[in-house]
């Protein structure tokens, strides 16, 4: 009995199964035992399709069995290796060589793409075996370096290859390369909120989580979507990072190296958010893995659902527990939240009246708990401008997106080389051993912070948050040490940028 390779997902792990097939005389049946979902069972009637497709009558008792036993195994992803299994069963190809196979079968023999390719592929390449996959996926395939792969258009083109008749394309390794993105809305587009851009600027060179706090149509969700223009490409590490997680979906993704967006509403679940289900599989802030994360409405969110971003926001990673086990998924992102600063969204407007009560506006901002807010870098007030000052602005020109994306890129590369050797890229990544030994703080600093931390009654993870985005300013500025100007913005942001 000759084995052939294929894979289930645990998470975004890829784990080889092995498919063994045996055939006996009797009333034709087909049996797949080894914990198999309900997709893996209805395969047998698309793997006998398929082959019928190719003159290939499946006769007898057909028996398969998925090992390991106790690993659970989903999706139509092995629906190409139980066909090659049970092809060899009946002896019409010969010894099937040691290598992965994956696919999904359509009726008529031709192979779908699937999900998981990525992670397969990874797999391949660190056992060094071989990989094939449908043409759908080779895409994805081609990211990882190092691993050998073909792909094929059916279940056909697989058997005569393994016949000797017949040549598959192989994959060849693609290197992404960066696209540049079109700003929408571009930075010179935005009239007025220079502090708001500043921040939004601060916030892409560092990977800071910021909110803003304004009335309806001042501009929040405008600057949000504005962030996408200055962002700098993933690396080719990150980019693979994103895809994978993508791939455990089967998601298509950008191959132009932008870092992803996601927007969620506020009627969202927390398992859409963070991930589980039947099959553990990754949420939003997963997805948005090594970009951004913007909850609009941030208030409106369920309670428990906030609390639940406490630690993925903290770590950069979030695991996953329930009966059927537990996985783990990277989750460093950028966090944009918007609110409005009472429930009728006027408190502190120049022109409209607040109608809210005192315990109105206070149960309001309580939705949002302090540990939250504690892990946001930059609070931003978002001022309503008026309508002459739309009008006295609009001759101006602000600076295009372009320029800030810029300096951006240019303060993500310092501290690229800065980091380079710790597993970090960005100083909002940078854990407590690294915070205050390694940023280079002018002697004037520490009294400084200190003082202000005291005021402003900053935590340990406050203050520690304070200096990371006094690094990034720092570097913006092209300066080696963070000096106290420095450190004054950052502070200014942690009050809420009501001074700005």
């Amino acid at each position: 009995m000759n084995p052939v390779w294929g894979i289930t997902l645990k998470g975004m792990e890829a784990l080889r199964v092995e498919v063994e097939a045996e055939i006996t005389g009797g009333l034709f049946a087909i049996s797949i035992v080894g914990l198999p979902d309900t997709a893996v069972r209805e395969s047998k009637e698309r793997v006998r399709a398929a082959l019928r497709s190719l003159g290939l009558s499946v006769r007898g008792r057909v028996a398969v069995n998925l090992a390991p036993a106790d690993l659970p195994k989903e999706g139509a992803i092995l629906d190409l290796p139980i066909a090659l299994g049970i092809a060899g069963a009946m002896g019409s190809i010969p010894e099937v060589p040691r290598a992965i196979f994956l696919g999904e079968l359509a009726l008529d023999g031709r192979l779908r793409g699937v999900r998981g390719a990525v992670g397969a592929a990874i797999l391949a390449r660190d056992t060094g075996i071989p990989l094939f996959v449908p043409a759908d996926n080779a895409d994805e395939v081609s990211l990882v370096e190092g691993c050998e792969a073909w792909g094929a258009e059916s279940l056909g083109d697989v058997i005569a290859f393994l016949r000797g008749e017949k040549d598959l394309a192989p994959v060849v390794p693609a290197v992404p390369e960066a696209e540049p993105v079109v700003a929408d809305p571009d930075f010179a587009d935005i009239r007025g909120q220079s502090g708001a851009k500043r921040a939004l600027e601060i916030a892409a060179a560092g990977h800071h989580n910021i909110l803003f706090t304004g009335a309806p149509g001042s501009g929040k969700t405008l600057l949000a979507r504005a962030l996408r223009g200055i962002l700098p490409p993933l690396s080719r590490e990150e980019f693979l990072e994103a895809a994978l997680v993508r791939s455990t979906l089967g998601i298509p993704f950008d191959r132009g190296m932008h870092p992803p967006f996601r927007t969620v509403h506020h009627t969202a679940s927390i398992v859409s958010i963070c991930g589980g289900g039947a099959t553990l599989r990754p949420g939003e802030v997963s997805l948005a893995h090594r970009g951004v994360l913007f909850l609009d409405e941030f208030p409106e969110f369920r309670r428990d659902l906030l609390e639940a971003l406490r630690q993925p926001l903290e770590d950069g990673r979030i695991t996953v527990s329930r009966a059927s086990g537990s996985v783990a998924y990277p989750c460093r992102v950028l966090l944009v939240a918007a609110c409005n600063p009472c429930p009728c969204g006027w408190d502190g407007d120049p022109v409209e009246r607040c109608t809210c009560s005192s315990a109105e506006r206070e149960r309001y901002r309580r939705k949002i708990s302090g540990p939250i807010l504690d892990r946001i870098d930059l609070h931003l007030a978002v001022p309503r401008l008026l309508p002459e000052e739309l009008v006295a602005v609009e001759s101006e020109g602000g600076e295009p997106s372009a320029a800030i994306a810029a300096r951006v890129r240019a303060a993500r590369e310092i501290q690229r080389k800065r980091w380079a050797g710790t597993g970090f890229t960005c100083n909002a990544e940078l854990p407590e051993r690294l915070v205050k030994r390694a940023l280079s703080l002018s002697p004037g600093v520490r009294p400084f912070l200190a003082s202000m931390a005291e005021r402003l009654r900053l935590s340990g993870r406050g203050i520690s948050r304070v200096l990371k985005v006094s690094r990034t300013i720092a570097d913006l500025a092209g300066s080696g040490d963070v000096e106290v100007p420095h450190v004054a913005e950052a502070m200014a942001y942690r009050d809420g940028g009501e001074n700005r």
